[in-house]
Formats: C-alpha cells, structure tokens, sequence
C-alpha cells in the first residue's frame, strides 16, 4: 500500500498544484458570496464538480430554482457520462470503492487515468482509487483554505474564476505534446467551434461531445476492421 500511494502521488502533483489554487479560488468566491467556510467545505465533499462548483457561486447568489441547477448541472457536467463509458469495466474491478470512483471522476483525474501506466506488482484498482481520493483531498484544502482566506483578506476577486479555464489550456497543451495522434483534439475544438457558432456559449457543450464520440466511434470500429482485414490476409 505504501508503494501505490507514493506511486499514486506522484501521478497526482501537476492536479495538486492546479486543485490547490483552483479550490482556493473557488472559496474565497463562496466567501464573496456571503457564504462560509462549512458551505465551501460541504461543496467541495458532496458536489466536487469543479467548474460546476463556480458556477453555483452565481446561482446562489441570484437564488435559482433547483430545477435550474439541475440542468445546468447536466448541461455543464453532462461530459462526464462520455468520460465513464470508458471506465465502466475497470472500475467494475475495484469492488467496493466503485461508487466514489463513479463521483470521484473528474476532467483532470480522466486524464491522469487515461495516461496511467502502473508497474509491475502494483494493482491498478488500488492506484486509481488512491489518485481519485488524492485529487479530492486537494480540491477539498483548496477550496477550505480559500474560504478562509477569503474571510480575512478583503481584495477583488474579478477573473479569479478564469483559473479554471487556465487549467483546462494546461492539460490541452499537455496532451498535445504526449499524443502522437492529435485528431482528438483537433476533432474537439473544431466540434466545439461550430456548435458554439450555431448554439451559442450556454448549450453547445453537449451536442459538442455527442459529435466527437460520435465520429471517434466510427473511425476507431473502421481501424479495427482494416485490422482485422489485414490480419486475415495474413492468415491467408
């Protein structure tokens, strides 16, 4: 277990460092909100949405409908279905912690899992979780030391809620660099574009994703079956 989690947090300090300053900057925009340091502690532990979370900085403020916050919710997060798709069968494997897994998932620990390659004698079940709880325990210190710091220290937060955008370019770049194919991201922000152009800023996310799975779909079964043709020419 030592091994694993020094292994899991090592996998886990570029999301530290951005869940540390995002967390802190979501909770002293709680704080400007009028709220306390419990209510950012409490949305850290229960909602932990990331961009939905400064979000419900503003319908709070404005007191919206739980109806409203539930499609917000969903039209902001709704990402995440596409992103579990891919895990399904392996968090199947981690037993009991398959529910936090489930609400644990993240666009940041999404991407570290997706690039995890865990060595030899190290089960990936237990790593996973343990970078799916480090993540969290980050976001949840953030998010409290932010508050409290918001409390104390009176200054203008204005574009403090731009750093989880900064977060986002990171990871892109990131990707970019580790990935020889870059279809993906290409397919993404072209995709992205052109439902933003139709749909405007506040609906395009979900028909955006719906497209990239879509034609990812489709182009990965066409790689297989030429695959699998070659394979059978092979044979032959």
């Amino acid at each position: 277990m030592a091994n694993n989690f020094k292994f899991a947090f090592r996998q886990t300090i570029p999301v530290m460092l951005g869940y540390l300053f995002l967390g802190i900057a979501f909770g002293i925009l709680l704080q400007d909100a009028g709220y306390s340091v419990v209510w950012a502690l409490l949305a850290s532990v229960m909602v932990y949405a990331g961009s939905m979370q400064f979000v419900l900085v503003d319908l709070l403020r404005t007191g919206a409908g739980l109806l409203t916050v539930a499609m917000m919710t969903l039209f902001i997060n709704g990402r995440h279905i596409f992103y579990g798709l891919s895990f399904v069968e392996k968090y199947k494997k981690t037993g009991k912690a398959y529910p936090y897994m489930v609400f644990s998932l993240t666009d940041e620990t999404y991407s570290v899992l997706c690039n995890l390659k865990v060595p030899e004698g190290m089960d990936w079940g237990k790593v996973s979780f343990l970078i799916s709880l480090l993540d969290h325990c980050y976001w949840i210190a953030g998010s409290v030391i932010g508050a409290l710091a918001g409390s104390h220290i009176p200054f203008d937060s204005t574009g403090i809620d731009f750093s989880m955008t900064a977060l986002f370019i990171v990871i892109v770049s990131e990707q970019w660099q580790g990935q020889k194919s870059h279809f993906p991201t290409l397919l993404g922000a072209i995709s992205g574009i052109v439902w933003l152009l139709l749909l405007g800023p506040d609906r395009f996310i979900l028909p955006a994703l719906c497209t990239c799975m879509v034609i990812l779909l489709w182009t990965d079964r066409r790689r297989r079956d030429a695959a699998d043709g070659e394979k059978g020419r092979g044979a032959a």
